[in-house]
């Protein structure tokens, strides 16, 4: 029997990319995926593509009433989260002079609070069983700094920051919290991200197949790991950075700012 099987499991952001993919993987082992997102044509869109017990409700996670209640609903109905993929989030890549304060300030509201929104909403009932296994989608901009990535980036140091922190808290209480720090994927992110297609197009032999992102969350929840850190060539550069930072943004500025 599959480790998913008759696990609950919410996932925002769920009405594209990797956080469909996932919904469709956890079906496809016997978990009972949620799928919370804003758009509710694409949320359906999604649903109608899988098979087996599932649920649908529309959440904007910037709305701390409405996260509040929606997961209270879920809870009323299955009496349990087992899972809680915190996928939500966007990026716009702006020079920071260019960029406007109120882009930043939206960025930070779903990418960084979002996730504090949602996981303050699930966890006191994990721990009260136990029981439970929390991820954050975060980002390798998370760890490496980029031109035109201040806002997008920050946010995800805050995640990796929240993230780490709420780790040691959760130490012996039977719940995992797990990071998960991709470079970039191939999904409709970069529709806003990079609307004139240039950083795509540079980056293009470089990028994730949601497909393969989505399956390491998977197996992250099912070993329980702490962080994940892909693919393998950033992870190095991740640790390179860390013990050379100066060396690494002078050879590695002409591979990263490419925006």
């Amino acid at each position: 029997m599959s480790y998913f099987h008759n696990k609950i499991a919410v996932i925002t952001g769920a009405s594209s990319g990797i956080g469909a993919i996932m919904a469709q993987m956890l079906a496809e082992r016997g978990a009972i995926p949620v799928l919370m997102a804003r758009s509710e044509s694409k949320l359906a869109e999604v649903s109608a593509g899988l098979r087996g017990e599932h649920a649908v409700y529309r959440l904007d996670v910037t709305d701390t009433d409405q996260v509040m209640a929606v997961m209270d609903k879920v809870l009323e109905r299955y009496g349990r989260i087992d899972i809680l993929i915190n996928n939500a989030g966007y990026g716009v890549f702006d020079k920071f002079i260019d960029a406007s304060l109120d882009e930043i300030e939206q960025m930070m509201d779903v990418n960084y609070m979002g996730t504090v929104r949602c996981t303050k909403a699930v966890l006191g009932r994990m721990l009260r069983r136990r029981s439970g296994h929390i991820v954050n989608i975060a980002s390798m901009a998370g760890k490496i700094g980029s031109a035109k990535s201040t806002g997008y980036s920050a946010t995800k140091h805050a995640v990796l920051g929240f993230t780490n922190c709420l780790r040691q808290e959760l130490v012996g209480t039977g719940v995992g919290l797990t990071a998960i720090n991709p470079g970039p994927i191939d999904t409709p992110f970069f529709d806003i991200a990079d609307p004139s297609g240039n950083y795509v197009k540079n980056v293009k032999w470089f990028m994730l197949k949601p497909e393969k992102v989505a399956a390491k969350v998977l197996e992250s929840i099912e070993r329980r790991t702490p962080e994940v850190n892909l693919p393998l060539t950033a992870a190095a550069g991740v640790k390179l950075y860390q013990l050379f930072p100066r060396l690494f943004d002078r050879i590695s500025y002409k591979l990263l700012n490419k925006k």
